[in-house]
């Protein structure tokens, strides 16, 4: 959020009614503005050993091209190392994939072909990780239609594939490059509601008890490898699913089924934002089921944490330091026009309500580099912000 948006934030504040002043005052209440740290120099192709790509919520790609996926493109076939790209979950919009007889299945399949094309394209490798929209948004049929995703996707070859398999929820490792290992969840199978592989499964994780332990035996067993957690559902966040809605989501509810709906409706528009920051809704951050997982990840992380964990979920560009694991990231915008709401807090080192990705690159003999990758409605990719990765004591992770 730029300066100038957080003052139009506090300017409006006094023209609205008494139940919308009150709201603004719960919503600006310890939020920071903070200046964006200077970029760390752009290596040499030839320096870059291996990049992961993380990029999530792209389960709607526009039809004639998606902007973000040809900025995706373009940036692959610009790095002739190793690359892997993880798409983050929601990877089919709205509701993960149906049946083969189903009216809606030709455009499910476009949704995810889009994105598979862009990653055999650019001479990478692709891992899609689940989310809630993949599991039919925690439908009876969530479970089937996850396995639907993976059978399509097998189609394309051994360079992509779904993980973790069959609707378990993982832990799966897999390196990146001679100094990371990329450890994935599906956060999804711990809050979905439906069926859901259980004790009778062959999942080696079988119950929500046991996952926190495979978690923390699977960090350990990286060594001296450098750990990237990811997931869809992310552990902390200053978006919507982290409770934080605007001044404009709170006034005029009705804009975010509609933009032209400008009809002003203080106070009773703030009910489905307050439910929300209740608990009303597993997919948030305030429910008590997500807080379990939650806690039982920071506790899985609390001997050995991780460099990084990465999400998407929410709709828009977040580079957070953390406490579990030393940068919390989220990356859920990708697709363009389609981002959503997020603030700026004390722990926030850069934030973007815009299309894109993350890239860590791993530099030969050196640090690992963090950029964000905002993107245009023309595909053109910019270097919105970079940074070198450090461990908590302030040394570059190498």
């Amino acid at each position: 959020m730029s300066l100038a948006r957080e003052r139009r934030r506090w300017l409006t504040a006094p023209i609205l009614t008494v139940g919308g002043a009150v709201v603004v005052v719960s919503l600006a209440c310890g939020t920071a503005v903070r200046e964006v740290t200077p970029p760390v120099p752009v290596p040499a192709v030839e320096d870059v050993e291996a990049s992961l790509y993380l990029i999530g919520d792209a389960g709607a790609p526009a039809e004639g091209g998606e902007p973000v996926l040809q900025a995706l493109r373009t940036d692959l076939l610009a790095h002739p190392g190793e690359k892997l790209v993880v798409f983050l979950g929601d990877n089919i919009y709205p509701a993960g994939m149906p049946e083969e007889d189903a009216p809606d299945r030709a455009e499910a399949e476009r949704h995810i072909y889009d994105q598979i094309q862009a990653v055999l394209d650019g001479g990478a490798r692709g891992v899609f990780l689940l989310g809630n929209h993949d599991w039919q948004g925690g439908g009876a049929d969530g479970w089937w239609r996850a396995h639907r995703q993976a059978e399509y996707v097998d189609r394309y070859g051994p360079d992509v594939a779904v993980l973790p398999r069959n609707g378990c929820p993982g832990p799966v490792a897999r390196d990146v490059g001679s100094r990371l290992r990329l450890i994935m969840l599906d956060t999804q199978w711990y809050l979905h509601g439906g069926p859901k592989p259980g004790a009778w499964s062959p999942c080696r994780v079988r119950s929500p008890d046991v996952l926190g332990d495979s978690l923390r035996a699977a960090v350990a067993r990286a060594g001296d490898r450098r750990v990237i957690i990811a997931a869809h559902h992310p552990l902390r966040s200053n978006g919507p699913h982290g409770g934080h809605f605007t001044v404009k989501q709170h006034i005029f509810p009705l804009t975010e089924g509609a933009n032209w709906a400008w009809l002003p409706l203080p106070i009773i528009g703030s009910i489905y934002p307050l439910s929300r920051q209740w608990g009303i809704s597993s997919q948030d951050q305030s429910s008590g089921l997500n807080k379990r997982m939650v806690a039982a990840f920071d506790s899985a992380f609390a001997g050995q944490p991780p460099l990084v964990y990465a999400a998407g979920h929410e709709h828009h560009l977040e580079v957070l330091e953390g406490a579990s694991a030393s940068y919390l990231l989220v990356s859920g915008a990708g697709i363009y026009n389609h981002a959503s709401s997020t603030a700026w807090r004390d722990d926030t080192r850069f934030a973007a309500e815009e299309a894109g990705y993350i890239r860590l690159d791993v530099l030969r003999g050196g640090p690992i580099r963090l950029a964000v990758v905002t993107v245009d409605e023309t595909g053109q990719g910019t270097e919105a912000f970079s940074l070198y990765l450090q461990h908590r004591g302030g040394t570059n992770a190498e």
